[in-house]
């Protein structure tokens, strides 16, 4: 059984007890998200049903167990021959999720 849903700006395919960094989402340590931005499903048979763009009904379970910031990303920034540099670094914030279940209600 799988789902790929859809959260900040970018696509997931999941499955039950998956973990995985997505987007910072503003709830706390242990709370339950609902993600209803389901593009495709499948169940256990070769059955898949694909959304149009997405599938009513379906619902992936969620939760949340830390926020993290990501890796640091450096942008750096240069010039030739002009003596320009300049070097930043950003790290993204991220929560950590559980996929609890994955439902179709029909």
């Amino acid at each position: 059984m799988f789902a790929v849903i859809k959260t900040g700006g970018r696509q997931f395919c999941v499955s039950p007890n998956d973990v995985l960094k997505i987007n910072k989402i503003n709830n706390n340590k242990d709370d339950k998200v609902e993600i209803k931005e389901v593009l495709m499903y499948s169940d256990d048979s070769s059955k898949v049903t694909v959304g149009t763009p997405l599938i009513d009904g379906a619902c992936v379970t969620l939760q949340v167990l830390d926020q993290i910031k990501d890796d640091k990303v450096i942008v750096f920034k240069k010039h030739r021959r002009h003596n320009y540099r300049r070097k930043r670094g950003h790290r993204q914030d991220m929560t950590v999720v559980k996929v609890l279940e994955i439902s179709l209600k029909r």
